[in-house]
């Protein structure tokens, strides 16, 4: 049987960082924030918490509305690039949290991609057999603010924390996911990195000493690759399900920022009322981003059943990929 999203939930942390307080650490125009960006707020995960924390409120949310569905559950899969330490994968914490002991577990680390590789791949195992049950979880979480440096305005402006959850399985013939699409372009992954804590640059006290455990981006270029290399993704998965933009009922993208999601949406003809956004209100949470888009577009006008979604994404390596769903 075809494999489709059967749900979506998401957890966004409580503490609001407005632009004011970005104003304060970046030593910018509070107006310059939302000029530029068009975000207002984002949310910061308290201390002690932990990706995997994030993850398992946003699994807690998706199950409230799917009870007793755990026990079928035989994969889990995180996407994350801020995982809760270097090993072992923060999906096996989750695992362990949810008691899903049983269950195979491991993380995928395409960045802001990460959640669309993540369904692919999840979908893709389930298709293959029996061998990893009947559902799978694929959760995208992310938690930037502790890597983020808070006087550089070009990525503190940006980003916030969030997990999303989606349940996969089994659907009727003609629904679920009808075409995916993965690429990546390595030669670009300096344009968005964290350069040491790895083994290329181990974290010695020099490292710390001049911020290289903290995110960079190139944000010119990274929003040049996403004009160019998202419209492309976005074509090719339609093609290979034989439809158009014209046939999608709504657009969900990577949640970069608004400005961008903005041109994007013009370059590419899309009606504005079809692409929903929750960049405003939370910032890129990376890899939870699209998770998040969805659930908030399905409590603001529930999907029905029959209803195409293309979900596309753009982030660090650099990575795209698109999926195109017919909503169960």
């Amino acid at each position: 049987m075809p494999i489709g999203i059967l749900g979506v939930g998401f957890h966004v942390p409580e503490t609001v960082v407005d632009n004011a307080r970005i104003s304060e650490w970046a030593d910018i125009p509070e107006e310059w924030v939302e000029r530029r960006t068009g975000i207002i707020e984002r949310r910061y995960a308290p201390a002690g918490m932990a990706t995997s924390d994030l993850a398992h409120e946003a699994v807690l949310d998706l199950l409230a509305r799917n009870p007793g569905i755990e026990r079928d559950i035989g994969l889990v899969i995180v996407a994350t690039a801020t995982p809760d330490q270097p090993q072992p994968a923060t999906a096996v914490a989750l695992q362990s949290g949810l008691g899903l002991e049983a269950a195979a577990a491991f993380d995928i680390n395409a960045v802001c991609s990460g959640f669309l590789y993540g369904v692919t791949t999840a979908a893709a195992l389930l298709a293959s057999g029996p061998t990893h049950g009947t559902y799978a979880l694929v959760v995208g979480a992310d938690m930037f603010s502790t890597v983020m440096d808070r006087g550089d305005r070009r990525t503190v402006s940006l980003f916030g924390d969030g997990a999303g959850a989606a349940l996969l399985g089994p659907v009727p013939e003609g629904y679920g996911i009808g075409a995916s699409r993965m690429v990546a372009h390595g030669g670009l992954r300096r344009l968005v990195e964290v350069p040491a804590g790895g083994t290329r640059k181990p974290l010695t006290p020099e490292a710390w000493a001049a911020g290289e455990h903290l995110f960079k981006m190139d944000g010119r270029a990274v929003a040049a690759y996403a004009l160019k290399v998202l419209p492309e993704v976005v074509g090719e998965t339609l093609a290979d399900c034989g439809l158009s933009v014209e046939d999608i009922d709504r657009f969900i993208f990577h949640q970069a920022n608004v400005r961008l999601l903005e041109r994007m949406t013009a370059e590419m003809k899309l009606d504005p009322d079809r692409v929903p956004m929750t960049a405003p209100a939370y910032g890129n949470t990376g890899a939870a981003s699209i998770p998040i888009t969805m659930r908030d577009a399905q409590l603001r006008r529930p999907f029905r059943r029959g209803e195409r979604i293309l979900l596309a994404a753009v982030g660090g390596g650099m990575t795209a990929a698109g999926t195109v769903l017919t909503w169960y």
